[in-house]
């Protein structure tokens, strides 16, 4: 039977046993100890193939299987690029099998996911899509994971590092000139941004970085009085969600109120790429006609 680099799932349980075994490790050391572990054995025109983009596809492969397993809460990341196996990872560990399937639908990776229709469609390939078809499959699922992951970052970040990527964000965006606010004694008010050279048009901004909590109406309300004094614009930011009492207060307020959720936020960061970055380029060729009308 012909050697082959292993899929991705494969990998579930290689990584978990490097894991369970070596403690919090950087994740190219993971890679590493899981080829050393279980995929040595391959010819080594095997382990060096790479993708289409230059990676390793063995490293490319376990890359993947340690982002669905922390999608699923079987591993943690602790700190930047570090991993480690979580009790719920030991025990499906201690049953030996973990099919892709199940991880699938996993609660916790479906929690994880923005959709998780995208997550259990991605249990198997629809025979009728074109390779076009598979090729926006695989981008989608990819752009859903990143922003996944920029949420969960979003999160975990300083939250005054975190008005600053607020402010970035709408640059980016193209308002205007922006000025941040004392970290304290502010009013509620973040930063605020000039729409003309003469600063006769302002919009105040707020950023709430929240793990869980939703913001509620006494915020937006705090935040409105905040503004009232010489803005009649105002932006509310949040990596969390808004209860339906403060979007309606928002909507009810005589200032123009925008609200950005944590889902929407990442939509923007992702569009005007902020705090992510481009990896990989493809290039999809097709059949020129007129080059061969024209012989």
């Amino acid at each position: 039977m012909e050697q082959q680099i292993p899929k991705y799932h494969e990998a579930f349980i290689p990584v978990l046993q490097v894991l369970s075994e070596g403690g919090v490790m950087h994740y190219k050391e993971l890679e590493r100890r899981v080829i050393d572990r279980f995929y040595s054995h391959l010819p080594p025109d095997l382990l060096q193939q790479k993708t289409k983009t230059g990676h390793i596809l063995i490293s490319n492969r376990i890359g993947w299987a340690r982002s669905y397993l922390k999608q699923a809460g079987m591993v943690a990341q602790p700190q930047r690029a570090m991993v480690e196996i979580t009790d719920k990872g030991k025990k499906f560990l201690e049953r030996g099998t973990l099919p892709l399937r199940e991880v699938l639908n996993d609660k916790d990776f479906l929690a994880n996911r923005r959709a998780s229709k995208e997550a259990k469609e991605a249990v198997g390939i629809d025979e009728n899509a074109s390779p076009q078809d598979l090729i926006d499959t695989g981008f989608q699922s990819i752009e859903s994971q990143v922003k996944t992951d920029l949420l969960s970052k979003l999160k975990t970040i300083d939250p005054f590092y975190f008005q600053k990527v607020i402010l970035k964000l709408l640059e980016k965006m193209g308002y205007g000139e922006f000025v941040e606010t004392p970290k304290t004694g502010d009013g509620g008010i973040d930063g605020v941004i000039t729409q003309d050279k003469l600063g006769l048009d302002k919009i105040y901004i707020q950023a709430k970085r929240y793990t869980d909590n939703k913001v509620r109406e006494g915020e937006i309300r705090n935040f409105i009085g905040a503004i009232s004094r010489d803005a009649n614009k105002g932006i509310f930011v949040t990596t969390s969600t808004f209860d339906e009492r403060a979007l309606q207060k928002a909507r009810d307020a005589s200032q123009k109120i925008i609200t950005i959720d944590g889902d929407a936020l990442v939509d923007l960061m992702y569009k005007y790429g902020v705090g992510v970055q481009v990896r990989d380029m493809y290039e999809v060729k097709q059949l020129d006609e007129d080059f061969f009308e024209e012989g």
